[in-house]
């Protein structure tokens, strides 16, 4: 099992806001993205990767006021999007929430979670459509929603259709151009940094420093503007 990471997550309260706070915070202006039917959001995109996280790209998400509910009301948005809390801390701007783990087996690495304890949630089945064609994945969402560990516990995603003999060959990252901006450092500290480790060990997620602490997830960013530090404070 080999995982990665995959993508940062901005949430912010409007799709046109956090395009501002993008471009006056990072200097750039994010790429198109898509829209998630399954659980009424849209996103842009551009690409952070470097050597040492190839896969690496930035999500400004929100939710999307035009996009009809889910089937079923009492299923939660992805990433703590119904989330009071996150919901009034994102109305005083956009804000860093959460990452999310490429996998090439999520079954195996829900598994291995579920052994530490840890209910990651189930396999969902997603798709959106991109210039490239139809993109395809399979994404750890608890039926609440909950990112779990303050957001320091990635979902897990793994591209393509579980049968597929090339999952990566639709990664968002294959249609991003590069954007001035790289990812250069993310760490995490949190109470319980122990239990935390040993979750990420367990999903073969490495090269993460771990500290106890306030829980916080802290990125720095190379960018047209300098080195940026983003963070979430626990949210």
């Amino acid at each position: 099992m080999k995982t990665q990471i995959d993508h940062l997550v901005v949430v912010a309260r409007t799709l046109e806001l956090g395009v501002q706070w993008c471009e006056a915070t990072l200097g750039i202006t994010p790429g198109a993205g898509g829209e998630h039917a399954v659980y009424g959001t849209h996103n842009r995109l551009f690409k952070i990767a470097t050597p040492a996280n190839p896969l690496a790209y930035f999500e400004i998400i929100a939710i999307n006021p035009n996009a009809a509910r889910a089937a079923n009301p009492a299923k939660k948005r992805w990433f703590d999007m119904d989330d009071p809390a996150l919901q009034a801390a994102v109305a005083l701007g956009p804000r860093l929430v959460h990452f999310v783990a490429n996998t090439s087996d999520l079954q195996a690495a829900r598994m291995a979670l579920k052994a530490q304890g840890i209910d990651r949630g189930p396999a969902i089945q997603a798709s959106r459509h991109s210039r490239r064609g139809l993109l395809q994945w399979q994404i750890s969402v608890r039926e609440d929603g909950q990112r779990l560990f303050d957001g320091t516990l990635p979902s897990l995603i793994q591209w393509g259709k579980p049968d597929d003999a090339e999952p990566l060959r639709l990664h968002p990252r294959n249609s991003l151009p590069r954007s001035g901006v790289t990812l250069q450092t993310i760490s995490v500290t949190h109470p319980t940094a122990p239990k935390l480790q040993a979750a990420y060990d367990a999903i073969g997620l490495a090269g993460l420093a771990i500290e106890a602490g306030p829980a916080n997830l802290s990125v720095t960013l190379h960018t047209p503007r300098g080195p940026i530090q983003l963070q979430s404070h626990g949210l």
